[in-house]
């Protein structure tokens, strides 16, 4: 009775698990938020917008800058570091992309932090790989088991997407 107890709870719990893994393999890269905020009117917000882009925005290099008023839409690239652990354990800077698009109207604003391109090889920082696609790459790799960067950089990515939300907020 005791073994098929056990059986039964061990099985019940290796699916948990893997059912929970599977899923944060599945969540998009991006923060996006919808505010709504009929009063200070299209043009207030878009200018407080593209204040904070041109003078706050800390997260460069920068390029690619959209700002359209006559549609209410920013677009800023910018630029962070990431930190995958090599084989041997040691932490590894690396850069990674991102778009950070915020669009408003007369009811209010949306934005998101999103588009995260990897730069996997640093003498080359024009070759870039969707992070999703990379870090999918990574788990099928036999050292992911070691070093979890399949994860690790998920997390890192999302951290840096709320990180960039949390500065535009404030």
């Amino acid at each position: 009775m005791k073994k098929t107890l056990f059986t039964v709870v061990a099985a019940a719990l290796l699916t948990v698990s893997t059912g929970h893994v599977l899923a944060q393999n599945h969540e998009p890269l991006q923060y996006a938020e919808t505010v709504a905020a009929p009063e200070p009117g299209k043009a207030a917000l878009f200018g407080r917008a593209a204040e904070w882009v041109d003078k706050r925005f800390a997260f460069g290099p920068t390029s690619d800058v959209v700002n359209n008023a006559a549609t209410g839409t920013l677009r800023i690239t910018g630029t962070a570091k990431v930190q995958p652990v090599s084989s041997s354990g040691k932490n590894e800077e690396r850069a990674v992309r991102f778009d950070f698009t915020f669009h408003c109207t007369d009811q209010g604003y949306d934005y998101r932090v999103d588009n995260f391109r990897y730069i996997a090889d640093p003498a080359n920082p024009t070759e870039l790989v969707l992070l999703e696609e990379y870090v999918t790459q990574l788990s099928l790799q036999k050292a992911t088991v070691k070093t979890h960067n399949d994860r690790r950089l998920r997390a890192q990515a999302m951290s840096l997407a709320s990180e960039v939300a949390m500065a535009f907020r404030s």
